[in-house]
């Protein structure tokens, strides 16, 4: 299977780095085909601007669905945003590897979502009626292929637990898996976290490592997280609230949107 990895971490020498070097090496060992987009050493352009849309008419107001539209559809995207939608086509699994930074990713990952996930590649795209709302949330073009976050935290664990102060690590990821992977239609298996990243040592490296090799031998064999697809009943259409009764006791927040 083709596996690509989109890194994002300043540091090659970094924990971070160690993760992503143990990922290529057992995929690799595995069988498997791995491409790395290593964000910082290419240079990443993080700002969508005019820049991504040279064929637009100069002086004219800059729309961005618009603009990103034309560019994907006419073939005049800049090179380094269509050679990452080649990978992204490419790959059987993506993973988005990097550290949590003020409860998100780092701003290069972002962009490079904002950059290559074009409209008409990866939103705005399928029938809009009474009956479907376009092909999101569990279709798209990156339907059948998984992916999964891969990422290191500076808290504890309980830091991110329910009663946790930073909030249940599940709801911080919730735009990333659910609004970023799952709404174009990756099937999206539960994170790998590494938490109290700052305080780590050969023994505990080691024990982490071997939790990664697991989780990569079971990249095409675990369950993906059983977000609720759009068009299929769930949703009431145009509305897009969840139908009244379902969600599980005790079920609230983001939560309801699983089955």
């Amino acid at each position: 299977m083709k596996v690509l990895i989109v890194y994002a971490h300043p540091e090659p020498r970094s924990l971070n780095g160690a993760l992503r070097d143990r990922t290529v090496a057992t995929l690799t060992a595995a069988g498997h085909e791995v491409l790395v987009s290593d964000l910082y050493a290419q240079g990443w352009k993080a700002a969508l601007d005019g820049v991504d849309f040279p064929a637009e008419p100069a002086g004219a107001p800059l729309r961005v669905i618009e603009a990103s539209h034309r560019a994907f559809e006419q073939g005049t995207q800049t090179p380094d945003v269509a050679e990452e939608q080649r990978r992204l086509l490419w790959a059987d699994a993506v993973i988005l590897q990097f550290p949590l930074w003020w409860f998100s990713m780092p701003a290069i990952l972002k962009g490079w979502v904002e950059r290559v996930f074009a409209h008409g590649f990866a939103y705005g795209v399928g029938e809009h009626s009474d009956r479907r709302w376009g092909d999101r949330y569990g279709e798209g073009v990156f339907a059948g292929k998984r992916a999964m976050l891969a990422l290191t935290a500076g808290g504890w664990a309980d830091h991110y637990s329910e009663r946790g102060i930073n909030g249940p690590m599940d709801d911080l990821l919730f735009p990333i898996q659910h609004g970023i992977l799952f709404y174009p239609g990756f099937s999206v298996l539960d994170p790998f976290v590494v938490y109290r990243a700052e305080r780590m040592n050969e023994e505990r490296f080691q024990a982490i490592a071997i939790d990664l090799d697991r989780r990569l031998e079971r990249l095409f064999v675990d369950r993906p997280i059983a977000y609720r697809p759009q068009n299929y009943g769930d949703y009431e259409i145009p509305s897009m609230k969840l139908r009244e009764g379902l969600g599980g006791a005790g079920q609230q927040g983001l939560r309801l949107h699983r089955t």
